[in-house]
Parts: C-alpha cells; structure tokens; sequence
C-alpha cells in the first residue's frame, strides 16, 4: 500500500535563515546593573534574556492496526521551529529514518495559560512504519551532554545510523572555515539580543552558509537544522559541513553522523568521547575555531591548509 503524503504543519509557513516561526525567541526582565560607573540607586532597567520553555514530543504510531500515543520527551527550549525540533529529534534518535516515515506533524493541544506558547508537537507515523518499542521506552540521553559512554554505545551507533559517512567530496581550505563563526554570529539574532543562545549552521565547501537554528539548548539547535533539511529532503548531508557555536560533545557528533554529514565544527572544545566517535566512523572534527585557527582532531584530509 502506497504511503501518504506527510503534512508537516509548520507555523508562521516557510522557515527562513535563523527565522522562529513567529514564535517569540527572547522577553524582558527587570535587571539592576551593579559595577563601576552605576548608580546602584538607579531604577531597574529591562534587558532581554532568552525564552526557555518546556516542549513535550508526542509520538503517535501503529500496533495491530490500532493507533497508540505516547509521550516519549520532554525538552527545555528556546520557542519557534518545534516541528523541526521534534522532527529532527525523532530522526537523530533513530526513530524515523525519512520523511516519508511520518503522515501529520504539528502542535496540539491549547496555548499554556501564562504565555500563550503552544508546548506540545505530535507527530503521526504512517500506518506501516514499524516503531521500535524498546527504544521508546529509553530515556535516550540524559545528561549535559550525554548519558552513555563506552565502545559498546558507539558500536550501537552503526546500526542506527540511516547513511554512510562518504564525504570524500567535501574539501573545504582552512581559510575559508576561519570565515564561518562570523558568518554564523551574524545570524543569530537571538544571540545578539541576549547573549545566551546556542547555534547550528550548515556549511557547503565553499564556505556558504546555507542554513541555521538557535536554542537555549545546544542539542535542539542541532536537531532544528537537521529537522529542517530532513523536511526540504536534503538528507544526506554528504557534501557539507555542520558548525557548533559551542563545544562538540559525543551527542553533537552522533546526531552529525545521523545525517550523513561527515565534518563538525566547533568554536568550542571537543570531547574525549567525540573524537573517538569521529574517529570511529571517519568523520572530520575541528575544534576552537576561532581568531583564525582551529585543530582538526580526525580525517585532516578534508581541510586544505595552507601548507598542504
């Protein structure tokens, strides 16, 4: 039986470079500033602070013909592009493995009382997806940046992943990956605003930068970008590179590796974890970039320097 069409109900319609759907990404609050040239007498002054929000990931599927529902994550963000969000943590987590797998997705539910944020997406598998049950009843990973460790988890990984890292196109000079965290920065508005918000973006070798999403949480800016290229059918991401505002941990590298892309980024530092995984599935990492240098940690043969 042929498969439906999926309907992804996204609000505000076509998500644009750092766009939130229309969903409000920062709010003031009062703030006293303390310091050398205050006035600690002065009245409180508004300044704006990122939106964290709970978002819950409903999962409809199909046993014996029967629908059921289930609850299956509950994630701190930042509000706007939650069906990316929900999407692409689904794919990442190796619960679907395309678009084709889901029939609906979009909010549900009324907007919460005090902020009229709508904090619930459900996405609907089509009727012949088969669900692997005991991966739901996982809590995934848990913790800041991930909640396994050990060989026996990255073997794991091999079998969850939907695309082979190949990669072998992708040749990107150093010079131009110095270029990409301003690229970057320049489209985080919300970071611009606050201070206090993590990006994704995703690169191509000639060092454009194609796309991005920014979260409170660094692993929901991740699975918004990934979300938003599995909805447009740009999987796998083969030929480009993915770029992290901040450090890379082992979850950043294995939600990279979910999406075929075989270079991650960071401004930040890498994990122990992270490099052993790059390592493991020939994957290129490049970590503290910034002022114009970088370290390549795996597959250095991706980044043309300047000597080479």
């Amino acid at each position: 039986m042929a498969r439906k069409k999926s309907v992804i109900r996204v609000a505000g319609g076509r998500n644009t470079m750092g766009a939130a759907d229309g969903a409000p990404g920062s709010m003031d609050v009062a703030v006293q500033r303390l310091g050398p040239g205050t006035d600690p007498l002065a009245p409180a002054l508004d300044d704006p602070v990122a939106i964290e929000e709970p978002l819950e990931i409903r999962l409809v599927y199909w046993a014996e013909s029967e629908p059921l529902q289930k609850s299956i994550s509950i994630t701190m963000r930042t509000p706007g592009n939650d069906v990316e969000l929900a999407i692409g943590f689904l794919f990442t987590e190796g619960i679907i493995h395309s678009i084709g797998d889901i029939d609906d997705a979009g909010h549900c539910g009324p907007p919460a009382p005090q902020t009229g944020l709508r904090n619930i997406v459900k996405v609907v598998l089509q009727s012949n997806v088969t669900t692997d049950l005991d991966r739901l009843e996982r809590h995934f990973y848990t913790s800041s940046s991930c909640g396994v460790c050990g060989k026996a988890s990255l073997d794991a990984l091999s079998v969850q992943s939907h695309f082979e890292i190949k990669g072998n196109n992708l040749k990107i000079p150093a010079n131009i990956l110095y270029e990409l965290p301003d690229k970057l920065i320049e489209h985080q508005k919300l970071f611009d605003r606050t201070g206090g918000i993590h990006a994704s973006g995703l690169f191509d070798a000639s060092g454009t930068l194609l796309e991005s999403r920014e979260d409170v949480g660094r692993h929901n800016a991740l699975d918004k970008l990934i979300g938003s290229q599995l909805v447009a059918g740009n999987l796998p991401l083969h030929d480009h590179g993915i770029l992290v505002s901040g450090r890379a941990s082992f979850e950043l590298m294995q939600k990279t590796m979910m999406a075929g892309c075989p270079m991650l980024a960071a401004v930040g530092a890498p994990s122990s974890l992270a490099v052993q995984m790059a390592g493991e599935f020939n994957m290129t990492l490049v970590g503290f970039l910034r002022d114009g240098r970088c370290n390549v940690y795996t597959e250095a043969h991706r980044v043309i320097s300047e000597t080479r």
